[in-house]
């Protein structure tokens, strides 16, 4: 099986990558390929002639999106056109990660795979365009919408809790922002289950648990053996953000379960194995 992966060089990409040991791989980072390219993407799937694409590539920066929603709109939507098609021509299944940010954040129940989407955020409402440019392009896909991803390429929400807590910075986060974190290698392993299987469909895939930006803040510091005690509560308005941000958008992942396929852990376990049973994360 011949797997092309873009965002290789990402936190998610990359963990995708090390889980694909023994397979055909081309690990496509930015300077790769741009999916907002159209050209070269044609030209590198067309070369590569991949069974599999599995697209972990995106513009994720929500306040940037909301700044540019061209280029949000160019990478997140318009982009999964160009891959939707190219993939098409060769007969080849598309694995592409979404996000949480398509719902709205209204409703207090986590949200199911066939809830309505209503995004609040440039970033979301490009994100659920690329969904959409998918499944009116290519046959063979699945779509797995995931959320608040850490892990130990690159920077995340964790080495961010770390290194302002070590500097004396880390004041107060936010509490009323809840969702469920999601460890990138764990997302990695469920991407690859649809990839090597061709699996299709619509699913959530997400870590269990869910928690606000302050718990899961928290959570980093007394796993890491840090004093949480000083960090304190603030708000989403307090912080003045241009991109809106749902208020509750844990994931059901309902048609995950339903299909058969194994929940992943406790967000809380696979904290602990990245921050090495209660040590620094490196």
């Amino acid at each position: 099986m011949r797997i092309l992966v873009t965002g290789a060089g990402g936190q998610l990409g990359s963990a995708a990558v090390a889980r694909l040991g023994g397979r055909e791989v081309l690990a496509a980072d930015h300077a790769v390929l741009e999916l907002a390219d159209r050209e070269r993407v044609e030209q590198v799937v067309g070369a590569f002639a991949p069974d599999v694409v599995l697209n972990c590539a995106a513009l994720t920066d929500v306040d940037a999106c909301e700044r540019d929603p061209d280029l949000a709109y160019a990478t997140n939507a318009l982009g999964v056109r160009h891959l939707a098609v190219a993939a098409e021509r060769l007969g080849a299944h598309v694995v592409h990660v979404s996000t949480d940010y398509v719902f709205d954040g209204s409703q207090r129940r986590p949200y199911h795979e066939w809830d309505d989407p209503a995004p609040v955020s440039e970033y979301g409402r490009s994100k659920l365009g690329g969904e959409l440019e998918l499944a009116r392009h290519c046959r063979s896909w699945a779509v797995v919408r995931t959320s608040w991803v850490f892990g130990r390429r690159g920077s995340d929400f964790v080495s961010w809790v770390l290194d302002a807590h070590r500097r004396g910075e880390l004041r107060g986060l936010v509490d009323d922002q809840t969702s469920c974190p999601t460890y990138a290698p764990d997302l990695a392993a469920a991407l690859v289950r649809l990839a090597a299987g061709r699996l299709p469909g619509l699913f959530h895939v997400r870590n269990e648990g869910a928690c606000s930006r302050h718990r899961f803040g928290v959570d980093v510091l007394e796993l890491a053996g840090r004093d949480p005690s000083g960090v304190g509560t603030i708000t989403s308005a307090e912080l003045g953000r241009p991109a809106a941000r749902p208020a509750y958008s844990a994931l059901d992942d309902r048609a995950w379960r339903l299909a058969g396929l194994p929940p992943l852990r406790h967000y809380r376990e696979a904290l602990a194995e990245y921050l090495g049973d209660g040590g620094e994360a490196p």
